[in-house]
């Protein structure tokens, strides 16, 4: 029987081969994948659903980079192990009595389940499903911030929500973002780098965690410079040269290689 878990990584596949060439038709995405061309079109049908892909008769097409970068469905599904890496890495930055605001990145997502081990914590963050990690969790206290509920990302963005984050101040922000170069972090949404800002200036310490997909890349609109951020913490496939840039700027932990 097909596993969710299998599911999801053959639509990942049928994901970055339509971005990879721009169309494709369901044919060539059954002999990638080894399934029946109705397995493909139901495949199809949920990616167009979600935003990811764009289905048209005989085959899909890419989205603007802009949109799959942007959709929840894309992100949980890519560089998975590299992104529980970097969060079990992330996790040794966090120690019981902190608070600690969380956003809505999936490797933030990733990392929340092991933070729970850490309490007692204060826990601040955008993130919907975030927030259903720690809810009822004893010694957990636990503060979700409002704003303009964005279904893209399950998360709550907008001024009210970097205006309730000015409202607080937290020990550590980890937060994640869609691109970095050698110097500057990027993000593709102006509404996403407003709350990101926000979380950086309510936290004494930060910390950026990114696999190394991320890397090497720019996006619309910049972040901050990386030398704003105490820590980054980055998979062991990061360019090497790139983490000597890097550690110019800022303390660098390389999460061991994911199993």
């Amino acid at each position: 029987m097909t596993t969710v878990r299998s599911q999801d990584a053959r639509r990942q596949t049928i994901t970055e081969y339509v971005l990879a060439h721009s169309t494709a038709t369901a044919a060539e995405l059954a002999d990638l994948t080894g399934v029946s061309l109705m397995t493909v079109h139901r495949d199809l049908d949920e990616l167009a659903r979600l935003g990811v892909l764009r289905k048209f008769r005989g085959g899909v097409s890419a989205l603007p980079s802009s949109v799959f970068e942007s959709s929840l469905a894309y992100r949980m599904g890519a560089h998975r192990a590299e992104k529980e890496a970097v969060a079990a890495t992330a996790a040794e930055l966090v120690e019981p009595g902190m608070s600690v605001m969380l956003d809505d990145s999936t490797t933030v997502l990733a990392l929340a389940p092991l933070l729970v081990e850490s309490a007692p914590l204060t826990v601040v963050t955008n993130a919907r499903r975030v927030i259903e990690v720690f809810a009822g969790v004893p010694r957990i206290r636990l503060i979700g911030l409002g704003g303009q509920y964005s279904h893209t990302h399950d998360s709550f963005l907008g001024v009210p929500c970097a205006e309730a984050i000015a409202a607080v101040s937290v020990d550590l922000a980890l937060v994640s973002t869609s691109a970095m170069d050698a110097a500057t972090t990027y993000h593709q949404e102006q509404d996403v780098v407003l709350v990101k800002r926000a979380m950086l200036a309510a936290a004494a310490r930060t910390a950026l965690l990114m696999d190394a997909s991320k890397t090497r890349r720019t996006a619309l609109h910049r972040l901050c410079p990386l030398a704003d951020f105490d820590h980054l913490v980055v998979d062991g496939a990061a360019d090497a040269r790139l983490v000597g840039e890097w550690r110019e700027r800022t303390d660098v932990r390389i999460a061991p290689g994911p199993s």
